[in-house]
């Protein structure tokens, strides 16, 4: 007959383990709290940039882990890359403030399972963690709907623009660009250099065969608002 504390042992055991990869330590310290809530969930590590979540993951490889875009070393997606070709069984959800129908096909080709905006309600996060945790796929309703309907017709989700040549950082501050963000916005919200970001502005240029800067950012404006009208 098991003791109380072997059946409390046997039941921490059987709890999926999950990562939280995220640079603001309030969401890290929220997202522990509510995981470590949830009866069949625990909370095994935090980590506030790519570089040490990488050293974490060869130490201790979670069940599940949910990881940011916006990071201070590299773009989250990039991250999702280099973990799903090194660790395939790893399931990732990418959880994020960006609008998910801008990213949520990059995130699925990146390697993760799924993509859920940061303001749904924690019975959203809760439905998602269960959803992945047990094999599946986590997307809204609208944008599940969207994908599907698009590889159904045997089209792209949408019309890139040639936007697929340009790579996850590029990609993040060409949607900054396009809200009408300036250099240094653009820089204090990404925790870079405005060096930094004129040089992906330059790489988007070239990769774009555009004139100049300025017609960069008249493309980015311009595709921004077309995917608010949506598809035509």
């Amino acid at each position: 007959m098991s003791t109380s504390n072997e059946s409390s042992q046997a039941s921490s055991s059987a709890r999926k383990r999950v990562a939280v990869l995220d640079d603001h330590i309030m969401m890290r310290n929220g997202m522990k709290v509510f995981i470590d809530s949830l009866p069949e969930f625990e909370c095994c590590w935090e980590a506030a940039d790519c570089q040490s979540a990488m050293e974490k993951l060869e130490k201790d490889t979670p069940d599940v882990m949910l990881v940011d875009i916006t990071l201070p070393d590299r773009n989250g997606l990039e991250f999702v890359k280099d973990a799903h070709s090194i660790y395939p069984e790893l399931v990732m959800l990418v959880v994020s403030m960006h609008d998910e129908a801008y990213y949520a096909h990059r995130a699925l080709k990146a390697g993760a399972r799924g993509y859920m905006m940061k303001n749904v309600g924690f019975e959203e996060y809760e439905k998602a963690l269960r959803k992945v945790a047990a094999g599946g796929s986590w997307l809204s309703d609208a944008v599940s709907e969207q994908i599907l309907l698009a590889y159904t017709s045997g089209t792209k989700p949408r019309d890139e623009g040639g936007l697929d040549a340009l790579t996850d950082r590029e990609f993040e501050i060409f949607q900054l660009m396009g809200e009408g963000r300036g250099t240094h916005e653009i820089a204090e919200s990404l925790r870079i250099s405005p060096k930094t970001v004129d040089v992906h502005r330059m790489n988007m240029r070239n990769k774009l065969k555009l004139e100049d800067g300025g017609a960069v950012t008249r493309f980015a404006i311009r595709w921004i608002e077309s995917r608010k009208m949506g598809p035509s």
